[in-house]
């Protein structure tokens, strides 16, 4: 201490944040021992708490005077005492109440190694015959002792990262002492206990040998009866054995606590029994055992109990979990999990997460694991458990490149000590970097860093981590097939099929042959492809066909071979490369559209380009784009590409998640709207004709329109109109039709006029007042039923709303329907519903006319409407679910009716939708082709893997659909 400045002044310029608080316990020391107290502060510099350090020292110093004075005498020792003292609260307590264990330190302490901490532990506990006496707490206070000379190896060190692998390991050779012991103290418990063989089998990073200072230590038991005892009874005996065992390791006591043991990686979990024979884990594993379970078997080891029975199970399930990677659905339900994982994490603590969040050690742990499990089943030479030996395994063996690999261990590492000085510092089992600054200055000072150089470093970690999963599984398949060098990289094409295959390609020959088209040679092109393509690949991993999306990719990378553009804007531009992926792996609907206008792709990169256009905005833009062609012919297709690319933007919005149903109907309503109007206008070139209004029926009347929907109408022309003009105009309204409908590359818009008077057989254009003529004269009550979705829709739609008021009395009758109506609107439902299916669909696939499908929905609203919009005016809407919420609101129907038959319309006009963008063609039966399902199930916002569960809730909704129709339609 110097003698020109204040006690206070001198800690604060040491760093200590209670400067005064340890000014005065100096003051205390100098009065017992005087001014030449031999201790230099400078030894305080590496301490992460000193504050905290000073203040145990001193509680040390009133424990055992004798003691603290050989302490400050050896520099040395006293640095060792002060790093353990303030690298941990916890520890600092157990010292201070145990200072003789402050003699462990006066030499620095070295690794026992799993026989050594066995022997450690034996003497502190002094087990006999296998069983101890007591409380427990001899083994507590001896798991903490342990942690103190780890604690003290870990702190000590220069360069703690590369210590990070030994104290990990050091710290599971603890846990299987604490084990063995704690199982001598149920013994103690549980009379009987020989007549049964225990195993504990450790798991999760205790199994791996890679624990941490505080964590649950997972386990599974096993147990067989030893001789003359039967199963049963061996059983329940090993349950006691267990259930004591777990109480002990978590119990609080004044020597503290161990750590929680968890069993829950057991079969079945938590609902499972505790302990089970071999046989009956066979059993399981070979039947039920999911892929997930596999997965963590990996890192089963035989802990503590019968250590030769613990062997027999990891020799029972080995076989097991190296065939899990040739399991269906393995990879995806491993990605699953870990984005589901991900998704369940607070908010508030996703960026401040070590472990769970992106980038974090788990994502290293489940990379690791996977290319484990994908290549281990015929190389034997990466079957370790441990996350550090199996990383170096495969990049020695050429399944990682070294430099990858070296990252990858260098990220780890570090997260690894990060984690372990926040355990560390309170003992506490969390995974979270504190917010508090005081907090992250005095870990990041336990580390060798300043405070702000641990947050880079740590978010530059998480970075690098993300970066490296796609390169380490995905540039080695690029350079399986294209040559390209990677230092120490060797992964045949053989492994780069296995991995493809493991990541869900169905063809992975086939994959190898696309990667190789996309990046052979020197081109500027391919070297951008081979930059892009790892993200790429695993993007179409995560889609449910990414076979067809690496395809797709294909054909749009070489459809835009010679733009500047494209593969620069991928590049630069993740968010829009993730997009394409998405869409290509989704959807053959959007593909063929983005193929034969590959432009679209640049739509991908904002939102708003993405919003779906007015119709007023449509008709403008094609009456422009028509405008500008004096060759009819070329004008016409101008039109039809303008709706394609249109349409495509619409189905883009739609896959990615922007639009719901509602919105995509009424998006190409507006859209066969202005492709009419632009049809007509056209066909005005070659034929003059009256005007021509248009009104819209069926769902493009209630702006409902499905991708596969035909655009049903009515033509009208002015009251007045001679049979020469009507005659023009038919001639009109063919061309116009034959323009937007005709076959072709581009999707054509089917204009279908069979509703209206006479159908087939009547003439195609009325005037006003012969289609009012005929509706009051000759019309049937289905046509009354059709009129409730109609709308003026395109051409003059003064002329069509004209129309559409004179039937106002016609399709809103005074008293609503007959009883005679009622019954016949009934028949002709029931009778289209047995004569429309389709022969070999199962009518409860049926999206529109199955049980609780459209047609039930739509029959049962029109025919409330039919009944009471004369006296509720609100009710006349072409629109089902304007109509159905309105008949909420007037009690016409209660809220669970209303939301049953609402849930039912959109699910089925989503999947209607889903089976056209997924398949590229329409159907209205839900399909049984699993790989379809797959697809539309993902597109409808379910996990990857979670078609049966999709195709569940739809019958449920139908189910409860038809239970309303039922109800409201058929009573």
């Amino acid at each position: 201490m110097s003698r020109y400045e204040s006690p206070s002044a001198e800690f604060a310029r040491r760093g200590f944040d209670s400067a005064a608080s340890a000014a005065r316990v100096w003051e205390r020391w100098e009065a017992d021992y005087g001014r030449d107290l031999p201790i230099d502060l400078r030894v305080f510099e590496r301490v992460a708490d000193r504050d905290q350090a000073l203040e145990a020292l001193e509680r040390l110093w009133h424990a055992d005077p004798q003691l603290f004075e050989r302490i400050v005498l050896d520099e040395a020792w006293l640095l060792r005492v002060l790093l353990v003292l303030g690298g941990s609260t916890a520890l600092a307590q157990t010292l201070t109440r145990h200072p003789e264990e402050a003699l462990r330190l006066e030499h620095a302490p070295e690794a026992r190694g799993a026989d050594g901490w066995r022997a450690f532990f034996e003497d502190r506990v002094a087990p006999v015959g296998g069983v101890a006496d007591g409380n427990g707490d001899a083994l507590r206070l001896a798991n903490r002792v342990a942690l103190i000379e780890i604690a003290c190896r870990d702190l000590a060190a220069e360069n703690p990262v590369d210590l990070v692998h030994d104290i990990a390991a050091e710290l599971s050779h603890v846990a299987d002492a604490v084990l063995e012991m704690s199982l001598a103290y149920a013994r103690a418990e549980v009379p009987g206990w020989e007549r049964t063989r225990l195993a504990v089998l450790a798991m999760g990073k205790t199994g791996a040998q890679e624990l941490n200072y505080i964590s649950d230590v997972d386990v599974i038991y096993v147990a067989e009866p030893a001789d003359g005892v039967g199963a049963d009874e061996a059983v329940a005996i090993g349950s006691r054995l267990a259930a004591a065992q777990a109480r002990i390791c978590s119990a609080h006591t004044a020597e503290g606590t161990i750590w929680q043991v968890d069993a829950a990686l057991r079969p079945e979990g938590k609902a499972g029994p505790l302990v089970r024979t071999l046989d009956s884990c066979r059993a399981y594993y070979e039947k039920w055992a999911k892929n997930w379970e596999f997965q963590a078997m990996l890192k089963a080891r035989p802990a503590a109990g019968d250590l030769r029975l613990g062997a027999d199970f990891v020799e029972l399930v080995s076989p097991l979990v190296w065939r899990a990677g040739e399991r269906p659905g393995f990879l995806s339900e491993v990605r699953a999990m870990r984005a589901r994982v991900i998704s369940l994490l607070p908010a508030k603590q996703a960026d401040a997460e070590i472990k769970l969040g992106e980038g974090g050690l788990r994502d290293t742990e489940f990379s690791v694991q996977l290319l484990q499990l994908v290549h281990g089943r015929a190389d034997d030479r990466l079957r370790s458990r441990g996350t550090f030996r199996a990383l170096q395994e495969l990049v020695d063996d050429g399944y990682i490149g070294r430099a990858d690999g070296a990252e990858m261990e260098t990220a780890y590492r570090f997260q690894r000590l990060l984690e372990h000085r926040v355990q560390l510092r309170r003992l506490r089992r969390t995974h979270l970097v504190p917010d508090e600054p005081l907090a992250r200055e005095q870990i990041a000072r336990s580390m060798g860093l300043r405070a702000e150089q641990l947050i880079d470093t740590w978010r530059a970690s998480t970075r690098q981590v993300r970066a490296l999963q796609q390169r380490i599984f995905f540039s080695p398949l690029l350079d399986a097939v294209s040559k390209v060098s990677t230092e120490g990289l060797r992964l045949t094409s053989e492994a780069a099929a296995a991995r493809l295959r493991a990541l869900g390609f169905l063809d992975p020959r086939t994959a190898l042959g696309h990667l190789e088209a996309l990046t052979r040679g020197t081109s500027r092109s391919a070297e951008i492809q081979r930059q892009l393509l790892p993200a790429m690949l695993e993007w179409f991993a995560e889609g449910p066909n990414p076979d067809f999306g690496l395809l797709a990719f294909r054909q749009l990378s070489e459809a835009l071979r010679d733009t500047t553009w494209y593969l620069r804007a991928l590049r630069d531009d993740a968010n829009m490369a993730h997009r394409l992926a998405r869409i290509a792996s989704s959807s053959r609907f959007v593909v063929d559209l983005l193929r034969r206008a590959p432009d679209m792709i640049r739509m991908l990169a904002s939102n708003e380009e993405l919003r779906p256009r007015s119709a007023e905005e449509l008709i403008a833009a094609m009456r422009a784009a028509s405008a500008r062609n004096d060759d009819a012919e070329a004008a016409a297709a101008s039109v039809r590409a303008l709706r394609r690319s249109e349409l495509c933007r619409v189905a883009l919005a739609d896959v990615l998640g922007l639009a719901d149903v509602e919105v995509v109907g009424e998006a190409l309503s507006d859209l066969a709207a202005a492709t009419l109007d632009a049809g007509l206008d056209l066909a005005r070139r070659s034929v003059d004709a009256p005007e021509v209004g248009v009104v819209a029926l069926g769902r493009w009347g209630g702006r409902e329109l499905s991708y596969a929907s035909d655009a049903d109408c009515v033509f009208i022309v002015p009251d007045g109109t001679d049979d020469q003009g009507q005659a023009r105009a038919t001639e009109l309204v063919r061309l116009a039709r034959d323009i937007v409908g005709r076959p072709g590359p581009d999707p054509a818009l089917v204009v279908d006029t069979e509703l209206r008077p006479e159908g087939k057989g009547g003439p195609q254009v009325r005037t006003v007042s012969s289609y009012l003529a005929y509706y009051d004269r000759w019309a049937s009550t289905w046509e009354r039923q059709m009129l409730v979705r109609a709308r003026a829709g395109a051409g003059d739609l003064a002329l069509a709303d004209a129309l559409l008021d004179g039937v106002d009395g016609f399709r809103w009758p005074d008293g609503g329907l007959t009883e005679a109506q009622v019954t016949e609107i009934r028949r002709l439902k029931s009778r289209m519903e047995h004569e429309r299916i389709p022969k070999g669909v199962p009518r409860e696939r049926h999206l529109k006319l199955g049980p609780g499908g459209l047609s039930d929905v739509e029959w049962t609203v029109q025919l409330l409407q039919l009944r009471h919009a004369h006296a509720h005016p609100e009710l006349r809407t072409p629109s089902t679910m304007r109509a159905l919420a309105c008949l909420d609101r007037l009690g016409l129907v209660d809220g669970t009716q209303a939301e049953r038959l609402t849930q039912a319309w959109r699910r089925a006009s989503r999947l209607r939708n889903a089976i056209m963008l997924v398949r590229g063609r329409a159907s209205d039966a839900l399909p049984s082709d699993t790989r379809d399902l797959a697809q539309i199930s993902v597109l409808l916002g379910y996990e990857s893997g979670a078609a049966s569960g999709m195709v569940d809730d739809t019958r449920r909704l139908m189910r409860h659909a038809l239970d309303v129709t039922n109800q409201l339609f058929w009573a």
